[in-house]
């Protein structure tokens, strides 16, 4: 699903940009010169100022949506309305940091995208049994056509601009309570927000179609938290335990949030076991006190809460950033990561030879290597 590489300026890990509404709702690659190809991380290389582009043909069903500003990090509000949802139209709830030009106009957007409507995909596309690729075309044009005509199959956007002090650099909502939600700001400040008004607001907002809400509520956040010693992008809340949370910033370093009586105890010792800037953590799918790291400093990190500020694995994985992590949610031995470098790699955790304690002993309890799915 590769294509291939076109010309561009070094970019940043953030890139604040102009508020163009047509620019960022616009799904078409720039045309690039020469023959397309597949990309293929570890072998070929880029080129300085390079950059990939991805193949629309790849999606049944592709659309922008503009929130204004860029938007770093956003996140799926989980919702009522069925967890498994194979039957068009769909809707979701979500919820979208801001990359403001100035820091006094960043918001968090709290969205509801209504009145999706697409196709399931095929095993086999018809086009490549038949052979027959202009019927093809030509019933995608038609469809483009139809959707521009007729507003009852278009999709509908609204939103809700909830006021931010700087800009988000990542943005989480709750399991258990999606209404709860937590961003990591560059200002350097954790801020934990209930949008549960804004939300309900959408829900009865309806199918039909109206202006976009320009107007940035002022909204006062739960909790607010300047103990890192710089800003950040990790940030994850548990699965298992309502409420616990951490965060971990440029500066190494990784804060513990524990719930206590609608608020947080924040632990300010931090755990500290990388040696460069924290860029992702998430909590064990299967154990309550384990969480998982990953660093700048190539390494992958495995920690127990009861055991001290220490972690209880440390995995070399790459040689360059490791920019993310997946557990494994149905067997918690595996975890998946990805490099700055395009590359990335899955690992089996009881393979790893380090000293038995209690962590390794809740990890490789589980289930089988067979049982894989990210």
């Amino acid at each position: 699903m590769g294509r291939t590489v076109k010309k561009a300026g070094k970019s940043k890990k953030k890139t604040k940009g102009s508020k163009n509404p047509e620019a960022s709702s616009s799904v078409n690659p720039a045309v690039a010169s020469g023959p397309a190809k597949v990309w293929q991380p570890g072998v070929d290389e880029l080129e300085e100022g390079e950059e990939l582009q991805f193949d629309p043909e790849a999606y049944n069903y592709l659309r922008g949506f503009s929130t204004g500003w860029p938007c770093l990090s956003f996140d799926v509000v989980r919702d009522q309305l069925g967890l498994v949802r194979s039957e068009f139209p769909h809707t979701l709830y979500g919820v979208a940091g801001t990359q403001a030009e100035k820091a006094a106009w960043n918001y968090v957007a709290v969205f509801k995208l209504s009145n999706i409507k697409g196709k399931k995909r095929e095993p086999i596309p018809s086009s490549t049994v038949d052979a027959d690729t202009d019927v093809d075309s030509d019933s995608s044009s038609d469809e483009e056509e139809e959707e521009e005509t007729n507003e009852d199959i278009k999709p509908v956007l609204h939103l809700k601009k909830v006021a931010h002090v700087g800009g988000v650099n990542r943005i989480r909502s709750m399991t258990q309570q999606p209404h709860i939600c937590a961003t990591w700001g560059d200002t350097g400040h954790v801020q934990v927000w209930d949008f549960k008004s804004f939300l309900n607001s959408l829900a009865d907002s309806g199918p039909v179609v109206h202006k976009e809400d320009d107007k940035i509520h002022s909204h006062v956040p739960v909790k607010v938290f300047s103990g890192h010693k710089d800003e950040g992008y990790a940030i994850d809340w548990s699965p298992l335990v309502t409420g616990r949370l951490v965060t971990g910033d440029c500066s190494k370093c990784i804060h513990l949030w524990e719930p206590s009586l609608n608020t947080w105890e924040i632990d300010t010792k931090p755990f500290v076991g990388h040696s460069a800037s924290v860029e992702d953590l998430q909590w064990s799918p299967t154990e309550a006190a384990i969480f998982a790291s990953c660093s700048v400093d190539g390494k992958i990190c495995i920690w127990d809460i009861r055991t001290g500020k220490q972690p209880c694995i440390s995995i070399k994985a790459h040689n360059a950033d490791v920019n993310v992590i997946s557990w494994n949610r149905l067997a918690s031995c595996m975890i998946a990561s990805g490099c700055d470098d395009g590359s990335f790699s899955i690992r089996d955790l009881r393979l790893i030879k380090a000293s038995v304690c209690l962590c390794m002993h809740s990890i490789f309890r589980k289930k089988n290597i067979s049982e894989m799915a990210f």
